[in-house]
């Protein structure tokens, strides 16, 4: 960006003609006549004042042009001026010229291609097609699937495969042999991004990345931003996360790597981002950081917003020592700042970085053996653009030096910086020079809006590498089905024919790739398990079982000579699948209680973690909320329920005692010798009114998301008091009457039973690690 433009934006106020001897502060507005744009509409940051920027905006396939953003000036002009020839309009995006191809042929041949332009790609005889035949250009202003390359079949002496030439690039150089350079330039209006020379090396690989020709309008998808920046952050945080090991003596122990990975989130709050901008920014990294938490990883944060000055929202030497900051805390920190408390009349990107090398230097300084050990990641959100504190490439250097301490082979990789261009007009050539080069990886990646940005890093934290973890989902909702599945990956269907013809339906949790956790009434003792279909993910269904396992104290005729028709003490059982299930997305387990893997869940890392700290988190309040699937007839579709567990003595006396005049047979002075402490209650209508469960939706689970990201189930759907459902499943989300009740399972009480099957070493199947207290 021209800096005399970018400086006149840091002017803060504009001194009038002394008015009687005073200097007046005089108030500067830009006029708006003549501004309007052909296709398309446009916002303002701060109405017509100074500093103001005007965005515009295109419907999806076209950019504004010839300006993506105006600036308001000091002296009441735009920057750049409108133009009388040239009328702002929104026009159709255009995707870098295809006709480079070596060898080959394209077709058709264009002067310019635009969205959903198709092109095909042949070989002359002798060379042998490599990357895509077709290709289309996208609404990203990118061709879609990989550079087309014609290879000589006969190979000849390369001792590096041919590159190729992306679209609208010219490349320098033939020769394919050890040390042999190719250099690459893009056409005007382009710029590149990538490496712009390349080696052969020994191994037959190229140095640095494929390069890549953009327009100011392309930009990366999310598919294409999961899969390069996704693969290397997974990466850090596996390294980053405890591992097992044993002692000297050959005892399984957890090494805690707490403290191994910094990460130094920096976000660009200067005019040039909008307020909504910002708030997507700052919501996706409230879900990065939410997410990386779900790898059982505790990293050490740095959180800062930056403009003409820095203000430190969280900061990295808080999580020295014994009392490190808690998730919660950061998460806090983050959503109290407001975006109008920022001083605006600049952007100082240099200092942003300064501050981050500040940081590094004090740990350094206070153990410099606990840093060479420590990964550091850091992740800028702005569009580049700077007029203050110059240009930030010499203090980048610097914490490179800081981190490779004169061995940048041996430790290149504990250092990444990662820059993501959010804005309405992104500045590529200032951003490229700051983020790490290495081979064969992207760390510069140019968000189309901030709108995808929450998104884009759930999935690169949600991809097949993970999927085992217990309790991970996607926690956005659009109340498809698809998404529903993804958020709830760990629900079962289950349909049952017992030996007498009749059929049940309930509900179940996939609680390991062998056993699906249900209720055990769903049940008869002679049940066939050949006869049992369970529904999983998108409607993949697994016929038969090996075998149904009901808790060994569980009798429903156990108190009918009590006058008690249905006993309901230990209603639970486990499904033996014959099969594995393979975890994916939409197929992938919840977390259980009394587990290691449900302790990581919790971020309760040690040895020493027992069973009765897991629930007094999660069980920690006199009321806690929980949920259930429930499914919509009308809609043909699964829906969350919420409840209330009333734990604390007094209340749950109170929920419990509606039992005593609503069921046959149970009366005040049996009541606890049925509702027995085995149970959770939920249901009515005091302090809040609750959903309740039909009798389609025994045996689901009940379970508590205890962040955004992590599900652990605590109890299991048995019995309620009232039938509020005719029919079965309701059209809608039923609610609690006054007096009707359910009654759940509580997972916490029926550990022995879950840990003599699931955790069983002796098996075929992969067990769970209980705790041993």
């Amino acid at each position: 960006m021209d800096f005399s433009v970018l400086w006149s934006l840091s002017a803060a106020l504009l001194i009038c003609p002394l008015y009687m001897g005073v200097g007046v502060l005089c108030a500067v507005t830009c006029n708006e006549e003549s501004m309007g744009m052909e296709g398309g509409s446009y916002t303002l940051t701060r109405k017509l004042e100074y500093g103001s920027i005007m965005i515009y905006h295109c419907p999806e396939g076209y950019y504004p042009h010839p300006a993506l953003t105006r600036a308001c000036l000091k002296s009441g002009t735009w920057k750049p001026p409108p133009q009388r020839r040239r009328l702002q309009q929104c026009k159709m995006i255009e995707c870098p010229n295809p006709l480079v191809l070596e060898s080959g042929s394209v077709l058709p041949v264009q002067s310019q291609y635009f969205v959903n332009n198709k092109t095909t790609y042949e070989c002359y005889s002798g060379y042998s097609l490599r990357g895509s035949a077709s290709r289309v250009c996208q609404t990203n202003g990118k061709w879609s699937g990989g550079t087309p390359i014609c290879s000589r079949d006969s190979g000849g002496e390369d001792r590096c495969a041919d590159p190729g030439i992306p679209a609208g690039a010219r490349r320098s150089g033939s020769s394919f042999g050890i040390d042999d350079k190719l250099s690459y330039r893009c056409d005007d209006s382009l710029h590149l991004l990538g490496s712009k020379t390349r080696v052969c090396q020994e191994n037959g690989q190229w140095t640095g990345t494929e390069p890549k020709c953009y327009y100011k309008h392309t930009y990366d998808t999310a598919l294409e931003i999961t899969e390069a920046f996704g693969s290397a952050i997974r990466e850090s945080l596996q390294l980053a996360a405890p591992i097992d090991d044993t002692d000297q003596e050959g005892k399984k122990i957890t090494i805690d790597k707490a403290g191994k990975l910094n990460m130094y989130i920096a976000m660009d709050i200067s005019d040039s981002i909008a307020e909504n901008e910002f708030d997507k920014a700052r919501n996706a990294v409230k879900k990065l950081i939410t997410k990386v938490s779900s790898f059982s990883v505790s990293p050490n944060y740095e959180i800062l917003f930056f403009a003409s000055d820095v203000l430190e929202v969280v900061n990295i030497i808080d999580f020295s020592g014994d009392k490190r900051k808690p998730l919660e805390k950061v998460l806090e920190d983050l959503d109290n700042f407001k975006y109008d408390a920022r001083d605006n009349v600049g952007t100082n990107l240099n200092l942003a970085f300064k501050t981050i090398l500040e940081r590094m230097a004090i740990q350094k300084l206070r153990n410099e053996k606990l840093f060479t050990e420590v990964h550091h990641v850091l992740i800028f959100f702005t569009d580049g653009a700077y007029n203050m504190g110059g240009s930030p490439e010499n203090t980048v250097a610097k914490i490179r030096e800081s981190v490779y301490m004169n061995n940048k082979t041996e430790r290149d990789k504990y250092l990444d910086v990662y820059v993501f261009g959010v804005g309405s007009e992104i500045f590529d050539e200032d951003i490229v020079p700051l983020v790490t080069k290495r081979n064969g990886e992207s760390h510069y990646f140019k968000v189309k809006n901030a709108v995808e940005l929450e998104k884009t890093f759930d999935k690169i934290i949600d991809e097949s590498q993970v999927v085992s973890l217990c309790g991970l989902h996607r926690n956005y909702d659009d109340t498809t089905p698809n998404t529903i599945r993804q958020r709830y990956p760990w629900m079962a269907r289950i349909d049952n024919t017992h030996e007498d013809g009749t059929a049940s339906k309930c509900m179940g949790s996939i609680v390991s790739r062998r056993f699906i956790l249900t209720a055990a009434h769903c049940f008869k003792f002679e049940d066939n398990a050949d006869n049992i279909r369970v529904t999983i993910g998108a409607n993949q269904v697994v016929k038969g079982a090996s075998r149904i396992i009901l808790h060994p104290d569980y009798n429903i005729n156990g108190k009918k000579d009590d006058g008690i028709k249905e006993f309901y003490d230990y209603d639970v059982a486990l499904i033996e699948l014959k099969d594995d299930v393979n975890f994916s997305i939409d197929i992938r387990p919840i977390c259980i209680p009394c587990t290691k893997e449900t302790s990581g869940a919790l971020r309760l890392v040690g040895e020493a973690i027992t069973c009765k700290q897991q629930e007094q988190l999660l069980f920690k309040n006199p009321l806690e909320e929980v949920s259930f699937i429930s499914y919509d007839k009308e809609e043909q579709m699964d829906q969350r329920s919420d409840a209330k567990l009333k734990l604390q003595d007094q209340l749950r006396d109170n929920c419990i005692e509606p039992a005593a005049t609503q069921v046959e047979g149970i009366t005040p002075l049996n009541l606890k010798d049925v509702v027995t402490d085995n149970f959770l209650c939920t249901g009515g209508r005091q302090p809040t009114r609750d959903n309740v469960a039909c009798k389609g939706d025994s045996g689901g689970a009940v379970f508590k998301d205890y962040d955004e990201y992590r599900t652990i189930q605590v109890g299991v759907i048995s019995w309620g008091t009232e039938d509020l459902c005719p029919g079965g499943n309701s059209d809608f989300k039923q609610e609690s009457s006054e007096k009707s009740r359910d009654f759940h399972i509580n997972l916490f009480k029926v550990v022995p039973f879950l840990k003599k099957y699931l955790g069983d070493e002796k098996q075929d199947y992969q067990p769970l690690q209980f705790l041993e207290n």
